[in-house]
C-alpha cells in the first residue's frame, strides 16, 4: 500500500452530491448524490459490478457527461462541461485513459507525435517536460514504437500507449476507468503500480476504477464501493477489507475466492442483493 503520509491536504478533486441521469421514461439514474474527495498524492478506487455507476461518476466529474445535479471542482476552480474544442488550460492538469484505447487513441496519427500531444500540454501548463521515448519504455514498449500506427498494435499495448500519453502531460489529476482490462494479468499490477507511483511522485492524485479487487488492494489508499448509483461504503482500502461494515462489501469480498483478496469482483449474491432493493429508492431501480 502507498504511504499515508503521502498524501497532502490539497483537495485535486472535489465532486459533491453528483446525479447523473440518461432519457428514458422515466429518466434512468445512473448516480444518485454520490459524494467524492481526492486528494494530492494519493489514489481513490471506485468499485463495483458492471452498471453500478462507477463509469458515470468518473466521466461526470471530469466534465465529460452532464451533471443532472451537484458539482464538480478541481484545485477549487469548477469543471465545466467538456464541449469540441479544448480544455481551459486551468483545467488540462485533468487527464482521463478510457477503458477503450481505440476510442481515445487518433488511428491517423503516429504513436510518438500523440504522446507529444501530452508532453505539449505538461509544458504549456509550465510543468516539467520529458521525451516520448521516457515513457514508452515506463510503460514496457520499445521506442521505436514511437513511429508506428495505433492499428499496428494489440489491445494491451495500445492501452499502454494511452497510459503514456495521460501521464505525459504531467496531470495533477488523473482519472484511469477500467485501465488495466485490456493487459495480461501478468501487467496489470506493475502497470497500475507505475501510474499510482508518478501521479504521487508528481503529487497528483488518481481516481482508479476498476473490477480487479487484487490490483485495487494493492495500489488504492480508499476505496468505495458501488451498488446502483450509490456509495454503500467507503474507507481506508485495509480496513474496508479487513472489517467491511456493509452486507454488500461483506458480500462481495466472501465471494472472492483466494484468501489473500485476489480475484475480479462477482455478481452479489443473490441473498444480499434482495436485501440491497429493499433499501434502494424507487427512482434509481
Amino acid at each position: 500500500m502507498p504511504d499515508a503520509k503521502a498524501t497532502s491536504d490539497t483537495v485535486v478533486l472535489d465532486a459533491q452530491n453528483i446525479v447523473v441521469s440518461y432519457p428514458g421514461h422515466p429518466p434512468v439514474v445512473a448516480v444518485n448524490d454520490v459524494s467524492i474527495q481526492v486528494h494530492a498524492g494519493e489514489t481513490v478506487a471506485l468499485v463495483g459490478e458492471s452498471g453500478s455507476g462507477k463509469s458515470s461518476l468518473a466521466r461526470a466529474a471530469v466534465g465529460i457527461e452532464r451533471l443532472a445535479g451537484g458539482s464538480a471542482r478541481f484545485r477549487g476552480e469548477e469543471i465545466t462541461p467538456l464541449r469540441m474544442r479544448r480544455r481551459p488550460k486551468r483545467l488540462t492538469g485533468i487527464q482521463m485513459v478510457f477503458q477503450d484505447p481505440s476510442t481515445s487513441l487518433n488511428p491517423r496519427r503516429r504513436v510518438g507525435d500523440q504522446i507529444q500531444d501530452g508532453v505539449a500540454t505538461a509544458l504549456a501548463r509550465g510543468a516539467e517536460g520529458s521525451r516520448v521515448e521516457e515513457w514508452l519504455e515506463r510503460v514496457g514498449l520499445p521506442t521505436a514504437s514511437a513511429t508506428k500506427f495505433p492499428h499496428q498494435f494489440s489491445g494491451g499495448q495500445k492501452q499502454r500507449i494511452a497510459i503514456a500519453r495521460a501521464l505525459a502531460a504531467r496531470p495533477q489529476l488523473l482519472v484511469a476507468d477500467e485501465p488495466i482490462s485490456a493487459l495480461d494479468a501478468s501487467t496489470q499490477t506493475s502497470v497500475a503500480a507505475l501510474m499510482r507511483d508518478l501521479v504521487s511522485e508528481a503529487g497528483a492524485g488518481m481516481l482508479f476504477i476498476s473490477h480487479d479487487l487484487a490490483v485495487v488492494r494493492r495500489i488504492a489508499d480508499r476505496t468505495f464501493v458501488m451498488f446502483s448509483g450509490r456509495v454503500l461504503e467507503s474507507g481506508p482500502t485495509d480496513q474496508l477489507w479487513g472489517d467491511p461494515q456493509h452486507p454488500y462489501t461483506q458480500a462481495l469480498l466472501a465471494a472472492i475466492p483466494e484468501p489473500d483478496g485476489a480475484g475480479r469482483i462477482p455478481a452479489a449474491p443473490e441473498a444480499a442483493e434482495r436485501a440491497l432493493w429493499a433499501d434502494v429508492p424507487a427512482v434509481v431501480r
